[in-house]
């Protein structure tokens, strides 16, 4: 992934709704979400809705096809792989960085 197009998907992802509706579309999987659907579950405006789906769109990160008379949109796993990867390419320069589950917490 080139640099512009990593800001361009964190900065969609940077905004509650959209955050909300992509982590939802993710969960639904591949068989996606209607708008209707994303609405209910979300508690959002049709129209607020609507924009922050084009946000997510413009930046890659969601799919729109349509299905007769319904629009449905999926999560593009692809690139959300490909912004996962970027983040975390060369990691701790190959070194162990993970924080072991059971070690305690120094909060």
């Amino acid at each position: 992934m080139k640099d512009e197009d990593v800001v361009k998907a964190l900065g969609a992802l940077a905004q509650p709704h959209r955050l909300r509706a992509f982590r939802a579309l993710v969960v639904a999987g591949q068989g996606g979400l209607t708008p209707g659907v994303l609405m209910e579950r979300l508690d959002i405006p049709a129209n607020t809705l609507s924009f922050h789906l084009k946000e997510l769109t413009h930046a890659g990160l969601v799919t729109q096809t349509r299905d007769g008379r319904h629009l449905i949109y999926r999560a593009a796993f692809e690139r959300m792989n490909a912004l996962l990867g970027f983040l975390t390419a060369n990691c701790c320069e190959g070194t162990d960085c993970a924080v072991p589950a059971d070690a305690p917490c120094d909060c």
